[in-house]
């Protein structure tokens, strides 16, 4: 073979490999993206004065059909641990995961059923909780405070309205203390 064509082919096989090897680099790359985190927006009247966390603010999946017009007293999370219910009391229920990079996060859920009681569940690991608002369709506010507290997974009595009533959605202020955990909101009739 002549040495100019040998030349040839040994920076063709280099430049292949070269080429190669950059696009299984590429491949690898992960970007990542840097979520913006805010204030928690409260409107007048609102129960908790303490200084709350910066959120990241995770977009509704339907518009908020109830703004809070009024406030009730808040109430202070007691932190009571019950039992699963049976499948046939749950009227509906909602999920959220929190990662623990997102740090603070603000997520809501649409109800939009009528109940007697709601229950939370953190699962699969640890939680810190802010607030809990849940927005009942005549536009009166119940505002359950965590005050910042740490929850181990398990299911715990977040509201009871034994007369029933019509919520139209729920509001969490919630982390993740360790990589991962999940808030599932349960309405029982």
């Amino acid at each position: 073979m002549q040495p100019a064509r040998l030349i040839r082919l040994v920076l063709l096989i280099v430049a292949f490999a070269t080429l190669t090897a950059a696009a299984a680099d590429a491949a690898r790359v992960r970007v990542t993206h840097r979520r913006h985190h805010t204030r928690v927006t409260v409107r007048a009247g609102f129960p908790i004065h303490r200084t709350l966390p910066h959120v990241y603010v995770r977009p509704g999946r339907v518009a908020v059909r109830v703004t809070p017009r009024t406030f009730l007293a808040p109430v202070v999370f007691g932190a009571a641990v019950v039992a699963a219910p049976d499948a046939d009391v749950q009227v509906w229920h909602a999920s959220e995961q929190l990662e623990g990079e997102d740090e603070w996060t603000q997520f809501t859920m649409n109800v939009d059923k009528g109940g007697t009681r709601l229950l939370l569940e953190v699962e699969d690991g640890p939680a810190k909780i802010s607030f809990a608002e849940v927005v009942f369709e005549n536009g009166e506010a119940q505002v359950v405070d965590f005050a910042d507290g740490a929850h181990k997974p398990g299911i715990y009595s977040l509201l009871d309205f034994p007369n029933g009533r019509k919520v139209d959605h729920v509001r969490v202020v919630a982390q993740a203390v360790d990589d991962e955990t999940g808030i599932t909101v349960r309405l029982l009739c």
